[in-house]
């Protein structure tokens, strides 16, 4: 264990309690290790910093034989965005496909082994789920991450799952407070402004989060979007109006009542650092009720953790930010922390304990029942090699590019001689679909095509293509791994509400006749 010299003082150590940073690597750092000595109490994990379960177990027991009572954090919603198993792919649809089942038991159960698996790897707070209403079908960054476009269904399948992972020990974060289903801007990269009356927030984006304030969730994490009917001049995250007059007030008072963790989206996004910085940007939304700072998707290193922590010091100093506002948000902090290990304790999940039952083909149930078969006249199974073609949209942040997805895999292990191909949007408009096609035509010769999209209806090129192969040939499979929104089209048309390996798996089943 790291020693210190010279404790930090109180006023530092909440600075650093608030922070939840991430860092590179597979093992902790020093430094990461030193300033947990010092206060800091959170630590965010990524993609890059899981190799493997049992390396991933290895790694949180090092951070607790630094502070037993560590939040260990991670962003893993299953489906499109994992990170337990980023460079495989997910064993586990996500929202969509749940969403598309709607049997909230089921729900609660693929939660429910989710969290068995992340708390068997040390892992204790999930920044998941998406309480999202995506209300907007053009919305480019939630999509399959939201479980659907009705209030009442999010709100009932956000709820199940909640109560799933937190049964498992794992504290469940709802997001994106207050809804990021009705944008048409990634705030990775700008700030979205929803125009929606404060009734119709109400009514549809406001109705899955009373569901998880209901159901138990420990933390909500903020959005980073523009909500004139709350607050004209700062987004959700830096605006007291949201956090603190409606997600923390009490439903007496028209808010919420919400009293666990309010945890803010990662700093470093645009919608924030572009604007206000992300030291001023951490004071602001400390100041307006925010009680951990997330950080480390794109700067995870200890000069950030430093630059953040002396500037909430220097704000309390100034008196731009009360002192009393930082204690309460370190202790919220603190208090999640211990209730990790009350669960934990309580379900048998801590690490190097058993508890939960383990339900390996939970994932796998959902995905299958999830899927929309449309025939289009008898379709014959695949018995011969086929070939997939793979028109492929540039990956939002969120879901990244490192995580493989589509058909080809699963249908290959079924049908081996399978081959593929991967079509992104065309560089030369010029050229066309016709181009593009002659080159998928070519590659696949007298095997049987199978075109595997994701939200087609949101990329002209993708349409344009997907149109001129099923005039080249009419017996294409088509498989739909976004969000379903145009007609079905093919001989053979699948949509399985997202694009994790299992969805995957579900499919090709279904194309092999299985």
């Amino acid at each position: 264990m790291t020693t210190l010299v010279h404790p930090a003082d109180t006023l530092t150590r909440d600075a650093l309690t608030v922070l939840q940073p991430g860092f590179t690597g597979t093992t902790a750092p020093d430094w990461l290790l030193r300033r947990l000595g010092e206060g800091l109490a959170s630590v965010g994990l990524f993609g890059r910093n899981v190799a493997s379960p049992e390396q991933l177990a290895a790694l949180t027991a090092q951070l607790r034989a630094e502070r037993d009572d560590v939040l260990v954090a991670i962003d893993e919603e299953g489906g499109d965005v994992t990170r337990l198993e980023v460079r495989g792919g997910s064993s586990f649809p996500g929202n969509l496909a749940l969403g598309a089942v709607d049997d909230t038991r089921l729900t609660h159960d693929v939660a429910r082994e989710l969290g068995r698996r992340l708390a068997e790897c040390g892992v204790n707070l999930n920044w998941a789920p998406s309480a999202d209403v995506n209300s907007n079908p053009s919305n480019p960054v939630i999509g399959v991450r939201s479980f659907g476009s009705d209030p009442q269904l999010v709100a009932r399948h956000t709820a199940a799952y909640v109560e799933g992972l937190q049964s498992a020990g794992v504290a469940a974060c709802a997001k994106h407070f207050p809804g990021h289903g009705d944008t048409a801007v990634d705030s990775h990269h700008d700030v979205p402004h929803i125009a929606a009356e404060l009734r119709t927030l109400q009514e549809r984006e406001l109705v899955p989060f009373r569901a998880a304030i209901a159901a138990g969730t420990k933390a909500v994490m903020s959005a980073h979007i523009l909500l004139p009917a709350l607050d004209g001049t700062l987004p959700a995250t830096l605006s007291r109006n949201v956090l603190t007059g409606l997600l923390r007030a009490p439903a007496s008072e028209g808010g919420l009542g919400f009293d666990g963790l309010i945890v803010t989206d990662g700093m470093e996004m645009q919608a924030i650092s572009a604007t206000y910085g992300i030291e001023r940007g951490s004071v602001l939304a400390i100041g307006a009720g925010a009680d951990a700072i997330c950080v480390g998707g794109g700067l995870a290193d200890e000069a950030t953790v430093l630059r953040l922590r002396d500037a909430l010091v220097r704000a309390v100093r100034d008196g731009e930010l009360s002192e009393k506002r930082l204690a309460d948000a370190a202790a919220r902090v603190r208090a999640l922390a211990r209730w990790t290990r009350s669960a934990g304790a309580a379900q048998g999940t801590l690490p190097g304990e058993r508890g939960v039952a383990p339900a390996p083909e939970a994932g796998l149930v959902a995905a299958r029942r999830a899927l929309r078969v449309t025939r289009n006249g008898p379709y014959e199974p695949l018995t011969a090699p086929a070939y997939v073609a793979a028109f492929s949209p540039v990956a939002n942040i969120a879901v990244g590019d490192e995580t493989p997805w589509g058909v080809a895999a699963e249908l290959a292990r079924l049908v081996p001689g399978t081959g593929t191909g991967t079509y992104g949007s065309p560089g030369d408009a010029a050229a066309g679909p016709r181009a593009r096609i002659e080159d998928i035509l070519r590659a696949a010769g007298e095997r049987r095509i199978v075109a595997v999209v994701r939200d087609v209806h949101r990329h002209a090129w993708m349409a344009a293509a997907l149109d001129a192969l099923l005039d080249a040939r009419p017996d294409t499979v088509v498989v739909e791994m976004g969000l379903p929104q145009a007609p079905p089209r093919g001989a053979l048309h699948i949509a399985t509400h997202g694009a994790a390996r299992v969805c995957g798996r579900a499919a090709a089943e279904v194309i092999a006749g299985g």
